[in-house]
């Protein structure tokens, strides 16, 4: 069974987007993963199809509707798959969460907008929330397609070169070590000696080292645990 993506949006013409090129795009024309959007305006309610109402308790902004939001999510088979809602306020995306996904059947993702969604179909839908960064978006379109790209591109046979997961950076709790091609010297910099003598231990130690570093430089959090955050 393919990895089996599917999305609740408003704007269901923003997919694929960038996940329609490249090696994501080829794999997802090839079949190794689906992608299919669901209007939410289409389960809105009245002539006008609406989907959201003010906020209780006051305030600025519009909340989309528990009702909506629950028809669209109960319109798709589930299959096991995790309901995430893209929000500002969720955990943190990484890296162990997407490899946990990508092993899986795949992912529903519900793309919030206005104020958020009302908390009621949150905790009634078992949704896990999930942020991307430490920013707030317009809504949850980009960050479902940051998410998709990062479980996508560890389904076997989407990436060209199957080794170069195992070295990027996050595996083994380390940011990845520094890259270098050709012209051997560029503007007065050249590419560092060990990466040119051909000792392949010593080029692996220079690697670890330098992963070390940078984790060490700038993302201690990383360095402390040990294990992908």
């Amino acid at each position: 069974m393919s990895f089996a993506a599917s999305v609740i949006t408003l704007f269901p013409e923003a997919f694929p987007g960038v996940l329609g090129v490249s090696l994501i795009g080829k794999a997802l024309r090839d079949g190794l993963w689906s992608l299919e959007t669901v209007q939410l305006r289409d389960f809105g309610l009245g002539p006008h199809r609406q989907v959201d109402d003010t906020p209780a308790g006051g305030g600025a902004g519009m909340v989309i509707r528990a009702d909506v939001a629950a028809a669209a999510i109960d319109s798709i088979d589930r299959n096991d798959r995790p309901l995430i809602y893209l929000s500002p306020r969720g955990k943190q995306l990484s890296q162990a969460m997407v490899q946990e996904w990508a092993a899986g059947p795949g992912v529903i993702l519900f793309c919030g907008r206005f104020e958020g969604l009302d908390e009621r179909v949150i905790e009634a839908r078992g949704m896990q929330e999930v942020a991307v960064g430490d920013a707030v978006l317009a809504g949850g379109e980009a960050a479902a397609m940051v998410l998709l790209e990062a479980c996508v591109r560890l389904i076997p046979g989407v990436l060209g070169n199957e080794t170069s997961a195992h070295e990027e950076s996050f595996s083994e709790g380390l940011l990845e070590h520094p890259h270098y091609t050709r012209p051997r010297e560029w503007e007065g910099r050249a590419i560092p000696d060990v990466l040119l003598g051909g000792d392949h231990a010593k080029i692996a130690a220079w690697r670890k080292a330098e992963r070390e570093r940078l984790t060490a430089q700038r993302r201690p959090d990383l360095k402390r645990t040990g294990k992908d955050q």
